[in-house]
């Protein structure tokens, strides 16, 4: 059974906070990461029937991908709707934890499990975001204490990349130096030209653990003076982006798709809706889970003949699918809830993988709407008169 901690580590590895907008609110919202965990419920919504399930189960703990406190509190009084379940968990003894734009944009993120649930192939991000960028340190050490060196620098976080840690490159030489006087030397004598068989040590340093890894290697290093390179890499574009765009197993019209993407998602009250002629053929697709319409001219650039996303607006619409002429592009808006549910499923799979845990996919709808009655047409209309 996992600790909070543990589970609340993983979490943030693989939807680091740092990838989420200056404006959102992600994270432990309440708990004790020294407690045990054996169960986790999964939700879109921290809402009071999300938080009630979360009990009766009981869980330990509440991942949603909405925050709870999106808007900054001074307090979370019961008298309070957001605080009185901030109560209700914590009485109950479940924490809470937030994934929001952070897993919009990861790997294996929101957008990632949109494209999967529909089928698509060859999926790259709408926008990559450039990757944090790392260091590279190369020093060199005796041969007998390179393994030790390197053991250390990993502990600090040095050569950790994906799913990988200790990652190292090797080779051995001659190191030659000069000891002067005042010098403490553990290899050689002052004023002695020593010669010693080293070996150059390099190891990427993740963003973050620059500090932490020169103090390991100043610290493990058996030299006085350790002689080291560390070098900033240039950042270049990743996996990891908003959105993502691929392949149709096969094509398809708009009209065919749209009732695809319905038949798929998961059932709401207002379905899905499409905008463009029904009858054209859709191959390469955009998706965006949650709000994606500031992402439309993104998608359009990227060659998709549909957009799947959803809280489109009139005006946005009417141009990317009306005014563009042969650059026009079909858009399908979808409910925002249903646009993000796949992504819980693909968590549950993750923490499965890496703990020993019972974990729960909440299927309960918090759509907010609730009722759709579609417009009836001016035939119909004029022949009941």
């Amino acid at each position: 059974m996992p600790a909070l901690s543990d589970v609340l580590a993983a979490l943030d590895r693989w939807y680091d906070p740092r990838w989420a907008e200056s404006w959102d609110a992600v994270g432990l919202v309440c708990g004790d990461p020294s407690a045990q965990v054996s169960r986790i419920v999964l939700a879109v919504d921290a809402v009071p029937a999300t938080v009630a399930e979360t009990l009766d189960a009981p869980a330990q703990l509440l991942i949603t991908h909405h925050p709870l406190l999106l808007a900054p509190v001074h307090g979370v009084p019961v008298t309070d709707p957001k605080g009185a379940l901030v109560h209700q968990l914590i009485r109950g003894g479940a924490a809470h934890f937030v994934a929001h734009t952070n897993a919009d944009v990861a790997e294996r993120g929101v957008s990632d499990a949109l494209a999967g649930v529909l089928g698509l192939h060859d999926v790259e991000p709408l926008e990559p975001a450039v990757g944090d960028g790392f260091d590279k340190l190369v020093v060199f050490v005796p041969t007998p204490s390179a393994p030790a060196l390197i053991d250390a620098l990993a502990a600090a976080g040095a050569g950790r990349y994906a799913q990988y840690d200790r990652c190292a490159w090797t080779a051995t030489g001659t190191g030659t130096f000069r000891p002067l006087a005042g010098a403490n030397p553990a290899i050689g004598e002052v004023g002695v030209v020593e010669e010693v068989a080293e070996t150059r040590v390099e190891m990427i340093v993740p963003a973050g653990t620059r500090a932490a890894v020169v103090a390991a290697l100043r610290q493990a290093h058996p030299y006085e003076e350790p002689a080291f390179d560390l070098v900033s890499e240039v950042p270049i574009p990743g996996a990891r982006g908003t959105g993502r765009v691929g392949t149709l197993a096969a094509p398809m019209t708009l009209r065919e798709f749209t009732a695809y993407v319905a038949a798929t998602l998961p059932a709401t009250a207002c379905g899905v809706r499409a905008a463009g002629d029904p009858n054209r053929l859709v191959e390469i697709v955009a998706v965006c889970g949650g709000s994606g319409a500031s992402y439309t001219d993104a998608a359009r650039r990227s060659g998709a003949d549909v957009y799947v996303t959803s809280d489109l607006k009139h005006h946005a619409t009417l141009e990317a699918t009306a005014e563009l002429g042969p650059d026009a592009m079909a858009l399908v808006d979808a409910a925002h809830w249903a646009t993000e549910a796949p992504w819980l499923d693909v968590l549950a799979a993750r923490l499965r993988e890496t703990f020993t845990v019972d974990v729960h996919v909440s299927r309960r709808v918090t759509d907010p709407w609730t009722l759709h009655a579609p417009s009836m047409p001016a035939s119909e209309e004029s022949s009941r008169t």
